[in-house]
């Protein structure tokens, strides 16, 4: 039988702003990517999403990110190596400190926005990702896009292939930058068509119409679209329709 994790991203309010439905969503998921305050999340809603994930049974994933709230991580930054390092041992740190406070722990790495695309095509800043979680914990899995430069930078690490159901891809097998239309995909039916896909062949259909081979562990379903709780449930029921068993790779 097929198996494949469902993640989504958790925790990116901030104070009195909130984003998304952290508790329905961890209804849903199989993995949470929690932020660690860089790009979203405070210390009482990552408490809080720790907290609920451990009482669900959902496994916690580090979401680091340049240290850009203002842009939501969503802006490229050029940060030295050593400081990138630096900053994502301090998120995964934080978090897992908070985790272990209600039980749980970290157990897995995965950059948010503009990092996860720069990681994936530069060895620079991929290594000084991997150089955090080598330090912190050689044992954590990487969560990226297949392809990425990753793979060569984190020797010795395991890194774990990622697809995204509701993202358009190039025909590199990269995800469309969301400055471009259609970047995110809204239709309901669509994203639910893709995930099985995804989940049973392996596969995506790219924008120029060529089918690119992703053969991903997990499933992105990002927290922070409209109608993010429907499409997470949905998904997970149309996978599991599909024969496909849904568990956390980490």
């Amino acid at each position: 039988m097929a198996v494949i994790d469902i993640n989504a991203d958790l925790a990116e309010g901030f104070g009195i702003w909130t984003l998304g439905d952290d508790a329905a969503l961890l209804d849903v998921i199989t993995s949470a990517n929690v932020a660690c305050g860089f790009h979203g999340g405070d210390p009482l809603i990552m408490r809080r999403v720790c907290a609920g994930a451990v009482e669900r049974g959902v496994t916690i994933g580090a979401q680091v990110s340049y240290r850009d709230l203002a842009g939501f991580g969503r802006r490229e930054m050029d940060v030295a190596a050593p400081e990138l390092t630096a900053e994502v041992l301090y998120q995964l740190a934080a978090l897992d400190g908070i985790a272990r406070t209600e039980g749980g722990r970290v157990a897995y790495v995965k950059p948010h926005g503009a990092l996860y695309n720069r990681v994936a095509r530069d060895p620079v800043q991929a290594r000084a990702v991997a150089d955090a979680v080598r330090a912190y914990d050689p044992a954590l899995p990487l969560l990226t896009l297949p392809g990425s430069a990753m793979y060569e930078a984190a020797e010795g690490l395991t890194v774990v292939a990622e697809c995204f159901a509701d993202r358009a891809y190039t025909p590199e097998g990269r995800l469309v930058s969301r400055r471009e239309p259609g970047a995110v995909v809204h239709d309901r039916q669509a994203v639910v068509e893709r995930a099985v896909r995804m989940a049973v062949d392996g596969t995506v259909v790219a924008v120029d119409g060529s089918e690119i081979v992703l053969n991903a562990r997990s499933i992105c379903v990002h927290g922070d679209t409209p109608g993010a709780v429907d499409l997470a449930q949905a998904v997970r029921a149309a996978v599991t329709e599909a024969g496909v068993r849904t568990e956390a790779f980490a």
